[in-house]
This record gives structure tokens, C-alpha cells and sequence, in this order.
């Protein structure tokens, strides 16, 4: 059965997560299954965060917190209290008083809490698409200003779209050339791959810690040794990591990284993502997107663009300061949890999800599209079947809320803070009756 960890100091104690049927009971009886969700929430240590959010109260089985998480109700009160009384109350005057500090202050709070950073390398900017395309473009200029021979980016065939396309052009634009990984879609990069393909060649291999389609879990500390022997530089995408698994980015070795903040962070819709530029690369790399934020003294407005120090230099333009309030609220969760409580409960949901599946969906023909092994998922289950879009299509007008991924994938978003077991048992049950449905009636 599965170990959820007692409350302790900062709740930062790891679970031990095994099959969650207990040995005793039969795994086909609901009501096995059902009891177990029971004694799970019951101890769980995390639990009482579920109140924290709205909407958690109502029936609704929410399973896309890995694309977009529920808004905390403090940060709801936060940005009614923001509007009052710092953007009317204080109008200009909140700039000087807090708002032009506020991307380095937060980037410097999740590189503490979720993803393992010392101050000074993180800082809350544009959107995942741009940063990734700053970050990118930055490492590929240097290395081939250090090095000609180095014209090659690596990248998986199934990374996000977002990354493969800027990726290409940026190739385009330096004239330099993708070198692809061909990946199962129920997997994701591994070490031998990468080292079949790194080389003199490789300006930057650029990796999603967690496959957006399978939940592969890339071995980070690894990959990024592989590619530095290598001599190249990498990126780490984190948008389906940040907030559900361990990141360790300085103990890794991390050169670079971007991740999204409106997931497992629960910044809201469109919430400014993140950017990591470890502290002894930073003054090495030129970013592409010259603004006025990025200059040494912003307001001397001067002829010329001068590049300030340290992080500052990755901003570009105004920071979006009301993107930037919501998550707040769940950095202050996560600092009371600690990752590694948040991560043994990612760990026993998805541990939970996929028992449910052997016992109700694979006998229905739905295969497991996402790692069986604990250590090599990320927060997220992918239940392949032909009639998954389908079924999602119905889920949602039960309130039932899943997403879809081709190939026939069903993707179950477990997000550790706001999911409970029992609505894992209530969502899967869910699909099960509605696969039936449509197999009875095809």
C-alpha cells in the first residue's frame, strides 16, 4: 500500500509509494479501491491545502491542473486587494515602491522553493515562448562565437511544440542546423540517446524535464552531464515539472532553463513564465531581445543599450505585474509543504491513477502511455485508447475535466496540492462508464 508521510517539520519528509491496492483486497471490487482513496486523504499531510483553493469544494473533478491549475482563494482576495489599494491607491507611485523589484523578488522565491536555484538566477519575465527563444538564441550566438564548429541544437521529435518551433527558427535565423531525437511518445529522452548524437557538433541540446505527452521523467542530472562532456550548453524546459517534481538546477549543473508558472503554480492564464541563467553564464550571453528593462540604468534612457548585470539583463520590456500575483499564494504553499512532501504526493496520486487503470481500463484496452516506475514520471498520467478523444469530449460535460493528446491519449493532471484521491477515484471511474458507453454503442 502506499506510505503517505505523517506532518512533520515543514512536512519535507518523502513517501514510499508502492501499488496502492492493499495485499488483502480484491482489485477489481470498487469498493477496495474506494477505501483505499479514504485512508489515503485521511492521512494525507497535504490535504487540508485542498481547501485553499476555489472551487475545491464543489463535485468537480478537475484533471488538468498540469495545464492550467485552480486559482488559490487567497490569491483571488490578493488581486481585488491590488486593485484597490496599490493600483488605485497608489498609481505611478507603486513602481518606485515595489513593482520594478518584484520579477527578480519572485524569481528569487522559486528558485528557493521549486527548483533548487541560489539567488540572482531567476527572474519572472515574458512568456514561455519568448524566453525560451531569449535563452536559446543567447547560448547559440556564444558558442558559435567561441566555437564555428558548432552548429548544431539537439532536440527530442516530441518535445512541445513551442520549443521545437522556436528552435527552428533560430536555426534558421544562425543558419545552423536541428539534430533530432526520435522518441517514443510513451517515453521520453534517455542518456544513450542523448550521447549517440552530442558531440564537437552541438551548440545546445535543449530537454523537457517532463514530457508534456507521456510524463517521462528525464534524467536531468545526466543529460546535462552528458552534454557538458560534450562541450555544449543546455536548456531545460520545466513548464510540467516546476511545482509537482524535485529540481535540483544548481546541484545539476543546470546552464539554463525556462518553465511556466500558470500549472503547477497556479499564476492564472497567461501568467508570466520563468527564466534560470546559472550565475557564471550570465555575463557570457547577450540576449536578442534588447529592451529598456535589460539596460544598466533604465531611466538614464541613454543613446545606447547597455546590458546590466546579472539577471536583470533577460528582461526586456514592462514586467506584467498583475500576471504575477497569483502565484504568490501557492509559493507561500509550497514553502510551508516543502517539494519533497509536494512530490510523494504526485507520486502516490499517479501511483493511485494508474492501479485504477489496471483494475478498470486495461481491460477495456486502454494501455499505459506514461512510465510505470515512480521515479521515472513527472505529475501526470496518459491513458492510451482509439476513443479517448471521444471520451474526453463526454468527460466534460459530466464535470469531468481531463485533456486530450495524440495519439489516443487521455491526460489525467494530477496537481499534488489541490488533487485528492478520492477525486482520482470518481474521475477514473468516470472514464471507465464512459468507455464502456461508447464501446457498447460502436
Amino acid at each position: 500500500m502506499t506510505t503517505i508521510p505523517k506532518p512533520g517539520p515543514g512536512l519535507r519528509q518523502a513517501a514510499s509509494v508502492t501499488p496502492p491496492a492493499a495485499a488483502h483486497a480484491d482489485p477489481s471490487r470498487a469498493d477496495d479501491l474506494l477505501a483505499f482513496a479514504r485512508r489515503a486523504d485521511a492521512a494525507d499531510p497535504l490535504a487540508a491545502y485542498r481547501a485553499r483553493f476555489a472551487g475545491a469544494e464543489s463535485d468537480l473533478v478537475y484533471f488538468d491542473g498540469n495545464s492550467l491549475g485552480r486559482p488559490p482563494v487567497s490569491a483571488i482576495e490578493r488581486i481585488q486587494t491590488f486593485l484597490r489599494e496599490e493600483w488605485a491607491g497608489r498609481l505611478i507611485r507603486g513602481w518606485d515602491e515595489k513593482w520594478l523589484r518584484l520579477p527578480y523578488e519572485i524569481g528569487d522565491r522559486i528558485g528557493r522553493s521549486v527548483i533548487g536555484a541560489a539567488a540572482g538566477q531567476t527572474v519572472i519575465g515574458d512568456s514561455t515562448t519568448v524566453l525560451l527563444y531569449k535563452l536559446a538564441r543567447a547560448a547559440v550566438d556564444a558558442q558559435v562565437a567561441r566555437d564555428p564548429q558548432r552548429t548544431e541544437i539537439v532536440v527530442d521529435t516530441d518535445n512541445f511544440p513551442t520549443d521545437r518551433y522556436v528552435l527552428d527558427g533560430i536555426a534558421k535565423e544562425r543558419g545552423l542546423t536541428l539534430r533530432w531525437i526520435e522518441v517514443d511518445t510513451s517515453a521520453g529522452v534517455t542518456a544513450e540517446q542523448l550521447a549517440s548524437v552530442v558531440g564537437p557538433q552541438t551548440a545546445l541540446v535543449v530537454v523537457s524535464h517532463v514530457a508534456y505527452r507521456s510524463a517521462h521523467l528525464a534524467d536531468a542530472a545526466e543529460l546535462t552531464r552528458i552534454t557538458h562532456d560534450a562541450g555544449a550548453l543546455i536548456l531545460w524546459d520545466l513548464c510540467h515539472s516546476a511545482g509537482a517534481t524535485t529540481v535540483e538546477a544548481d546541484a545539476w549543473g543546470f546552464d539554463l532553463a525556462v518553465g511556466c508558472t500558470y500549472k503547477y503554480l497556479n499564476g492564472g492564464p497567461g501568467s508570466p513564465a520563468f527564466a534560470y541563467v546559472r550565475a557564471g553564464l550570465q555575463g557570457e550571453l547577450a540576449q536578442p531581445i534588447q529592451g529598456w528593462w535589460g539596460t544598466s540604468d533604465m531611466f538614464a534612457m541613454g543613446p545606447e543599450y547597455v546590458p546590466a548585470p546579472g539577471m536583470q539583463r533577460f528582461v526586456s520590456g514592462t514586467a506584467s505585474i498583475v500576471g504575477m500575483l497569483a502565484m504568490q499564494d501557492t509559493l507561500e504553499m509550497i514553502e510551508e509543504a516543502g517539494m519533497a512532501a509536494i512530490r510523494a504526493k504526485s507520486e502516490a496520486l499517479t501511483a493511485y491513477a494508474i492501479r485504477l487503470h489496471e483494475a478498470w481500463l486495461a481491460p477495456l484496452g486502454v494501455t499505459l502511455a506514461t512510465p510505470a516506475e515512480p521515479g521515472q514520471r513527472g505529475g501526470h498520467v496518459t491513458l492510451h485508447h482509439p476513443a479517448m478523444r471521444e471520451v474526453n469530449a463526454a468527460l466534460w460535460t459530466q464535470d469531468v475535466i481531463p485533456d486530450y493528446r495524440d495519439p489516443g491519449g487521455l491526460r489525467i493532471g494530477l496537481a499534488p496540492l489541490s488533487t485528492s484521491f478520492d477525486e482520482v477515484y470518481r474521475g477514473l471511474a468516470a472514464a471507465r462508464d464512459t468507455l464502456r458507453t461508447l464501446l457498447a454503442t460502436t
